[in-house]
């Protein structure tokens, strides 16, 4: 069948990068929002914690579904990495560069597989956390610690730097690559990273440091 070819191609499996990183992208923008209202107060984001755990169906299924998009992401990633380390080339392969991004695009497996140990870690950290135990002092007792925290940090540089590649390979792939957009499409493959790792490591570091003390 025409499907089952397209998705055996490499332009297939890039597609379907593509579209999963997408998704992966829109996740991660709603745990941003969320994320956010730490910075607002306790019990806002605690409110917001008990208004999502309060739909368990939706959480599961959502879940699950996110688990099945972040599992077909990096095996197809991987995928792609190997075949293309044999043929000798770059996993994307652009003839116009609309950032420096060597070692993102080199690193791309790798910060690929960073995400996924913080992935585990983080859902093991609090799915496995005392029962009795609000999600709002899970997030200051873990993230207070150095050690734990410090690991958040480095999972969240490497988010940043996989976002670099990730989100102009994404656009590439969709077919936005035009000489009157790549000066902003260029900005945003840093602007994006970066918010994502302000606003995630800012949460890490109000712990961290000891100014969330009365969070």
């Amino acid at each position: 069948m025409w499907f089952v070819r397209f998705f055996s191609s490499s332009i297939g499996k890039k597609a379907v990068m593509a579209v999963s990183g997408l998704m992966l992208l829109l996740f991660l923008c709603s745990h941003a929002a969320g994320n956010a209202t730490i910075y607002m107060s306790r019990a806002v984001f605690q409110g917001y914690a008990d208004e999502l755990h309060s739909h368990p169906l939706i959480v599961i299924v959502f879940s699950t579904g996110i688990f099945l998009v972040f599992l077909v992401h990096i095996s197809l990633g991987l995928l792609l990495f190997l075949q293309n380390r044999q043929a000798g080339a770059s996993r994307y392969t652009v003839s116009t560069r609309v950032v420096s991004d060597s070692l993102a695009s080199k690193t791309m497996p790798y910060t690929g597989l960073c995400i996924l140990l913080f992935v585990l870690v983080h859902v093991f950290g609090f799915a496995f956390g005392p029962a009795d135990e609000l999600i709002a002092d899970t997030v200051k007792r873990l993230l207070g610690h150095f050690f734990y925290g410090l690991f958040y940090l480095v999972a969240f540089s490497a988010l940043a730097l996989h976002l670099s590649h990730g989100f102009w390979s994404m656009l590439q792939t969709f077919g936005v690559n035009h000489p009157r957009y790549n000066g902003l499409i260029g900005k945003l493959t840093l602007i994006v990273p970066l918010f994502f790792l302000i606003l995630f490591a800012g949460i890490v570091l109000y712990f961290m440091t000891g100014i969330g003390s009365s969070f």
